[in-house]
C-alpha cells in the first residue's frame, strides 16, 4: 500500500504480520534484550522491512538503532522513516543525495481514544478524521526532527487536507516552514507520508 504514497527514489518494504525468524544484529539485540514479546516482534519486523529497503537500494544489511528521541540512526548517506501499528509495519529509505527527509506513519482506522483529539488538534483541524490527523502529524514530526533536531509539538504544525494530499505549516522557527504530504485510508489502516526531494 505504502508504495502509492512514495516517489520512485524511495525504497520501501511493508509487512502485515510479524516475521518470527528475523535475525537481529548484535547491537539491535542489545537494545531489545529485555523487551516484552510484543515490543520485540514489532521492533524486529520493522527492522526486517528496513533491511529489505536497504537491499533495494543496493546496500548491505545494517543495524538500525534508536537515536535521539527514538529516531532511527541510518547508514551514512541514507535518510528514512519507519512505522508500526497493530497489523502493519513499514520502512521507507532513500539516498540523501536524492531525498532530504522522509516521514511515514501508519495507524489503525479506528476512532482516537477519548481526549486525544483535544490534545493534538488546532481549532482549524477539528473537523478532520482523527486518526488521519494524528498520523499526518506523526509523519510531520518524523520528517522534521532529522532536520531540526528539536521536538515539535502537535500544536506547532497546522495541517490542511485535500483528496489524498495534505500540507503542513510549521508554526515555530526552524529549517523548513512546511511540508507537503500524501495519505490513504484502506483495508483498516490510515497511512501518511512526507518525502522532500533535493531541490
Amino acid at each position: 500500500m505504502i508504495e502509492e504514497l512514495l516517489p520512485p527514489a524511495v525504497a520501501y518494504a511493508e509487512a502485515f504480520d510479524d516475521h518470527s525468524a528475523v535475525e537481529l544484529l548484535p547491537a539491535e539485540e542489545a537494545v531489545i534484550s529485555r523487551a516484552v514479546d510484543k515490543r520485540r516482534r514489532e521492533f524486529s519486523t520493522v527492522r526486517y522491512c528496513a533491511r529489505q529497503a536497504m537491499k533495494s537500494l543496493g546496500l548491505p544489511p545494517s543495524a538500525v538503532l534508536p537515536g535521539e528521541r527514538g529516531a532511527p540512526i541510518w547508514p551514512s548517506g541514507v535518510v528514512g522513516s519507519m512505522t508500526h501499528c497493530l497489523g502493519y509495519r513499514a520502512a521507507a529509505l532513500a539516498f540523501s543525495r536524492d531525498i532530504v527527509t522522509v516521514g511515514i506513519d501508519a495507524e489503525p482506522d479506528e476512532p482516537l481514544p477519548d481526549g486525544v483529539l483535544d490534545a493534538i488538534a488546532l481549532p482549524s483541524e477539528r473537523s478532520v478524521h482523527g486518526r488521519l490527523l494524528f498520523s499526518a502529524k506523526e509523519s510531520v514530526y518524523k520528517a522534521w526532527f532529522p532536520l531540526a533536531r528539536v521536538f515539535l509539538d502537535f500544536s506547532e504544525a497546522e495541517l490542511n487536507f485535500d483528496d489524498g494530499t495534505f500540507s503542513a505549516r510549521i508554526l515555530v522557527p526552524g529549517p523548513v516552514s512546511g511540508f507537503s504530504g500524501r495519505w490513504l485510508i484502506r483495508d483498516g489502516f490510515v497511512i501518511t507520508s512526507i518525502v522532500v526531494p533535493v531541490a
